[in-house]
């Protein structure tokens, strides 16, 4: 019988986090992992296993692969933690696409209609602003109104905005690629310390998204969305919802709105959250929570060593 533990918050990490190789480990030890894989894989008519064991990195890290394979590992992670635990989260949110995998998880969402859902979210994405136009950009070191002025003052007619605020002092900024080049040298000018171009082909939760945010309503419709079993915060308003539509709308806003990160974490802590465990590959979300709130333990489970690492730490 499983044990819900409100102090509890498992997050999942969204693009970025993804590398040629990952959950090898753990599917040489754990049946389910290759399970997992190969029911995505049905669902999407390729191969994402070979993919994520194999690569090449170019193919893995274009958004519509990258999307489905980030969230079936999110989601194999999991499944092995419910086979090895009676441990539940009571709290559950993901960093962008990791929202997703929060809401298979949670089983908000099945997890064939998820695969298929982000994989259609990257070519939505793709589609929406040609390679080129657009550009993401992470500024460190300025506060957050800094970071805001600096795109205003920057616009000059085209759209940038900040876009992700991660952690205190870092924060990414997206929109068309010349402003995006303005905004990061008006931050530079303010004192930042750093304005570091981001390799990636698509400026995410801009307003340049919309398009894509309205044929993804046109999915979202399609696909049943049930209430989640756990308490999941969402990116754009930092709020858990239980109706359907609601949630729809949460990700369809989600697409042209800021990740406040930072919020989110901040909230569930203040909700009595007290643990933090990072579910999925990498450990991006570790270091940016324990920036946000000190005082929280922060682990992350990727592989067998830091997946014994957990279960000794919450079960014991």
């Amino acid at each position: 019988m499983s044990e819900q533990n409100y102090n509890l918050a498992f997050v999942f990490p969204g693009q970025g986090s993804q590398s040629v190789g990952m959950m090898s480990g753990l599917a040489d030890i754990y049946p389910v992992v290759k399970q997992t894989f190969e029911q995505a894989s049905e669902a999407l008519g390729l191969d994402l296993w070979a993919l994520v064991a194999n690569g090449p990195a170019d193919e893995l890290n274009q958004t519509h692969n990258t999307q489905p394979a980030m969230l079936t590992a999110g989601v194999a992670m999991w499944r092995v933690w419910c086979e090895q635990s009676q441990i539940r989260p009571a709290w559950m949110a993901g960093h962008s696409l990791g929202e997703y995998t929060a809401l298979v998880c949670s089983a908000a969402i099945g997890f064939e209609d998820g695969v298929k859902l982000v994989a259609e979210r990257g070519r939505l994405m793709q589609e929406a602003v040609p390679a080129g136009v657009g550009a993401m950009a992470a500024i460190i070191g300025l506060d957050d109104h800094q970071v805001v002025k600096a795109c205003n003052d920057s616009a000059d007619n085209e759209i940038v905005s900040a876009v992700n605020f991660n952690a205190p002092g870092q924060v990414v900024i997206a929109g068309h690629a010349a402003a995006v080049e303005r905004a990061m040298q008006a931050a530079k000018d303010m004192g930042a310390k750093r304005a570091l171009k981001l390799p990636v082909s698509v400026p995410s939760h801009c307003a340049l998204m919309e398009p894509a945010a309205e044929k993804l309503a046109e999915r979202l419709a399609e696909i049943a969305v049930n209430i989640p079993n756990v308490t999941l915060i969402h990116n754009a308003d930092v709020a858990a919802h239980s109706a359907a539509e609601v949630i729809r709308n949460a990700l369809r806003e989600q697409l042209f709105k800021p990740v406040r990160w930072v919020d989110s974490v901040k909230f569930m802590h203040d909700q009595g959250v007290s643990e933090f465990v990072e579910c999925g590959p990498g450990k991006v979300l570790m270091g940016l929570n324990k920036r946000i709130v000190k005082e929280a333990t922060h682990v992350t489970m990727y592989d067998p060593e830091t997946l014994n690492q957990v279960l000794e730490q919450l079960n014991g």
